[in-house]
């Protein structure tokens, strides 16, 4: 077959590249065609993963308009719609929840084009985060859905998804994890940013009900004066969350804080290594709760709902949403031994992309 596999922003590349290196071995009976949508487009967003994740460059780069969600989705349809009428593709492949998954999985349906989801059944339950319609819209489009958990199998069960369309393969972002883990461990970032192992707490933030609002980001920013207090933290500031800080008048509390060095986002695998290292992983985005269970290191998550509920039940991860005590206590108390326990969730073991692909080779599915 010749399957067409969509990336767009940095969560996907890490989900896609395993699957492309499977596609390619010799011997494979499929033709994989990667479309890099343009969602995210600098090389601090984007480039830096093809580079690292070994990905040859897309055969096909979308520039997507960047001027707001709705007619960035328009433009990625009608883009990718032009990709579809050059290529004739057997299957779209998509994956996770960004607005080119949405996108191009829709542009495909619409053109009868089979349409496959990886990372399918996630919800968080949430409809007011635009990556729950994402996630909602595109398995109902999706002709084969590859879960990643139980709950993900469950959650299509529920609405009514043919049985016979569902494949629990495993998590594709532990296949990344498992292949670049040495590379990670051999990175000196570390000790280039004057961490020391085990004694440090990396923090990410740039979910807009956490950044866009004014009195939220002030409580965590508030959060992190408790913390850094205890032990350094290494914050990765997003680009977003950059403006938002300033806007806010709040970059004087960061810059005062004597033991929060602020940095610009990484690559993989410097992320990969800061994670593995961290004493405290505290985040609002999804892959990282999953990337710090397979790790095994603390999670604490500034939302108050995840689409990722194994990584509560089984990983290391903990809810803490965006009130300030809230997120400081929980630091606090596992900075004093008190992390909660966690184990890998079944089938991410770092073969997933093998079971996927076993699927793909039985042939298309429809419902």
């Amino acid at each position: 077959m010749k399957i067409i596999l969509v990336v767009g922003a940095r969560p996907n590349f890490m989900k896609v590249a395993p699957l492309v290196a499977q596609l390619r071995l010799p011997g494979s009976r499929h033709t994989p065609v990667v479309v890099h949508t343009g969602q995210h487009y600098d090389y601090g967003m984007s480039q830096v993963f093809f580079d690292e994740l070994e990905l040859q460059p897309p055969e096909h780069y979308l520039e997507a308009r960047t001027d707001g969600p709705v007619l960035q989705m328009g433009d990625i349809m009608v883009k990718f719609n032009a990709v579809l009428d050059a290529e004739s593709p057997d299957l779209v492949l998509v994956v996770g929840d960004v607005t080119s998954t949405v996108a191009c999985a829709l542009a495909a349906a619409a053109r009868d084009v089979p349409v496959a989801h990886v990372e399918a059944g996630l919800r968080s339950g949430d409809r007011r985060m635009p990556e729950e319609i994402h996630r909602m819209a595109t398995d109902a489009v999706a002709d084969m859905l590859f879960t990643h958990c139980a709950d993900a199998d469950a959650n299509l069960a529920a609405e009514n998804v043919p049985a016979h369309c569902v494949f629990r393969v495993g998590n594709l972002m532990i296949d990344t994890l498992h292949r670049f883990r040495p590379k990670a461990e051999a990175s000196t970032v570390v000790a280039d940013w004057g961490l020391e192992e085990g004694q440090y707490v990396l923090v990410t933030l740039h979910r807009p009900s956490n950044v866009d609002d004014a009195e939220a980001l002030a409580g965590i920013v508030g959060a992190f004066e408790r913390i850094q207090e205890r032990l350094p933290v290494a914050f990765l500031v997003h680009p977003r969350t950059r403006d938002r800080l300033e806007r806010f008048g709040l970059q004087g509390r960061l810059g005062a804080m004597a033991n929060l060095q602020q940095r610009e986002p990484v690559g993989y695998v410097e992320m990969l290594r800061l994670q593995a290292s961290a004493r405290l992983v505290l985040v609002d985005s999804g892959g990282i709760q999953e990337e710090t269970t397979a790790l095994g290191v603390p999670c604490l998550t500034m939302r108050e709902n995840t689409e990722r509920p194994v990584t509560i039940t089984e990983g290391t991860n903990e809810l803490v949403g965006a009130d300030p005590q809230r997120i400081g206590d929980a630091a606090l108390a596992v900075l004093d031994g008190r992390a909660k326990p966690g184990r890998v969730p079944e089938l991410w073991d770092g073969h997933s992309a093998e079971r996927l692909c076993a699927v793909l080779d039985r042939g298309v599915v429809r419902r």
